[in-house]
């Protein structure tokens, strides 16, 4: 069984369609509740078996259920796709405190307790994958990225490789994967003042990232031991 999480419009749909490609079946998971329903319908169309559940990713009770009731269901969890994740449009240090507070309580708090309360039904499963969705901001910093966002990456990026360390023992394998700019409404909500498309030069592809892109990544990745993808 699996667990799927993501506000990301976009990436986290096409993963969804990837895992039901690959044959897992599982939970989707997220606060906006009509888009969620939408790609539950989409997976059984395509033949999968996807169901979809309200999570918010800062609440520890929305977590513990979450967990509870797909390993009630599935028999197990060895799958966690941590992909919930939100920007805002800052100028250098013009953060407020709150948007700073919800930035990393959605992109960093939501990864440490989705994994908190995983791992214990990765235990007794015998083992399982974490897959983190982070940022190439949270490696280079891109001065173009929010800084709360850039931090809040770079905290998924750490958390990652402290879990895959502490966890190894179990079995449990925790990759992060980076991508670059991807083409999906919370990068272009979040550039509102600098188009996307004008980021291509900096992407070796030439093109902006799709979500099917990271899709295939974070397939790939719940097979790898070493903790950290870059995709640009």
């Amino acid at each position: 069984g699996s667990d799927h999480n993501g506000r990301r419009k976009g990436t986290g749909r096409c993963r969804s369609r990837a895992l039901r490609v690959r044959g897992s079946n599982g939970h989707l998971r997220d606060i906006l509740d009509d888009e969620g329903k939408k790609v539950e319908a989409r997976v059984s169309e395509l033949g999968g078996v996807a169901e979809y559940v309200h999570l918010d990713v800062t609440s520890d009770d929305d977590w513990q259920q979450a967990i509870e009731l797909a390993e009630s269901k599935y028999g197990k969890v060895d799958i966690l796709v941590n992909n919930a994740g939100i920007s805002m449009r800052h100028e250098a240090m013009d953060v407020s405190n709150e948007d700073w507070d919800i930035v990393m309580d959605v992109n960093a708090k939501g990864v440490f307790l989705g994994t908190r309360y995983v791992i214990p039904a990765m235990q007794r499963a015998g083992g399982g994958s974490i897959v983190n969705i982070s940022s190439i901001a949270g490696i280079l910093g891109r001065p173009l990225a929010s800084p709360a966002y850039a931090a809040s990456k770079g905290a998924v990026r750490v958390f990652t490789k402290n879990t895959a360390g502490r966890f190894a023992s179990d079995g449990i394998r925790a990759n992060s994967i980076h991508p670059g700019p991807i083409d999906t409404d919370m990068i272009r909500a979040a550039t509102n003042t600098v188009r996307p498309e004008t980021r291509v030069g900096e992407i070796p592809m030439g093109r902006l990232g799709q979500a099917d892109d990271i899709a295939s990544a974070a397939h790939i990745t719940r097979y790898l031991s070493r903790q950290t993808s870059s995709l640009s």
